[in-house]
């Protein structure tokens, strides 16, 4: 059986931005088809702030393979055998936050890929194939090819050092975590800041450099969104499930309070 295609990698690859619909509440097989009919391309299922045990984001990630949606599992930082079950039992990727130094970069990348690029143990047949995979060589390449292994820059440190991430062979995207970008830098929220500009240009520069992709996260106001988009981001996370919610449900119970009787 052939690989379930990453639908949001191999956008990114084509020079389109891939748009992740954030999952933290939600637990339905329901939430890819949802996803899918709003036109997101990617689940990004945060068990770093999510309560989600590994059994019910990887049934998330099972639900999603025949959608087209890409599963992609954001893990806790010293979570990496968490990611690993999650990249056996469905996921097309995983997400680690607080990447700040090169050597982190490469224990990730000896996580999560096969050899000879890492050390990523066979787990048996992937659901990426349906269960029914060709030879492991030929699987363990397919699949070192088709999985997106994503940092996130979440310090000035990390943005220092984003060239040297970016270099690091089997690292696909870094992605600045701007609430936490700006936090540290002790500008919270302010998510046009230059200071915060500077970081995306650096860190853009840092992915053109070696050949990776930019991601954003965090950034919701439109005008910084489209701006960083501009400055060359091809994945970006577009709302988490409770934010939309809440953000959809407000507005219709303020209209209809406000209809006159």
């Amino acid at each position: 059986m052939a690989i379930t295609p990453n639908t949001a990698l191999r956008k990114m690859r084509e020079g389109e931005l891939a748009i992740g619909f954030g999952v933290h509440h939600l637990r339905s097989a329901a939430t890819p088809m949802l996803a899918r009919a709003a036109g997101f391309d990617w689940l990004f299922i945060d068990t770093e702030h999510g309560a989600f045990s590994v059994q019910e984001a990887t049934q998330l990630c099972l639900a999603a393979l025949p959608t087209g949606v890409t599963p992609i599992v954001r893990v806790c930082s010293d979570a990496l055998d968490e990611g690993t079950r999650a990249l056996d039992n469905g996921a097309m990727g995983i997400v680690v936050p607080h990447v700040d130094t090169v050597e982190q970069a490469r224990r990730i990348v000896a996580a999560f890929r096969y050899p000879p690029v890492g050390h990523r143990s066979w787990g048996g047949p992937p659901a990426l194939y349906g269960f029914s995979p060709p030879p492991v060589a030929q699987a363990q390449a397919e699949i070192n090819r088709e999985v997106l292994v994503c940092a996130m820059i979440e310090t000035p440190q990390a943005v220092d050092v984003a060239g040297e991430i970016a270099a690091v062979d089997g690292i696909d995207a870094l992605m600045i975590g701007t609430s936490d970008l700006s936090a540290e830098m002790g500008i919270s929220g302010q998510m046009g800041h230059p200071r915060v500009q500077e970081a995306y240009a650096k860190v853009g520069e840092a992915c053109r450099k070696s050949g990776k992709f930019l991601g954003m996260g965090g950034v919701y106001d439109e005008q910084w969104a489209a701006t960083y988009i501009g400055m060359g981001v091809r994945i970006a996370l577009g709302g988490a499930d409770h934010a939309l919610l809440m953000a959809a449900a407000t507005a219709r119970t303020a209209f209809m309070r406000g209809i006159k009787k």
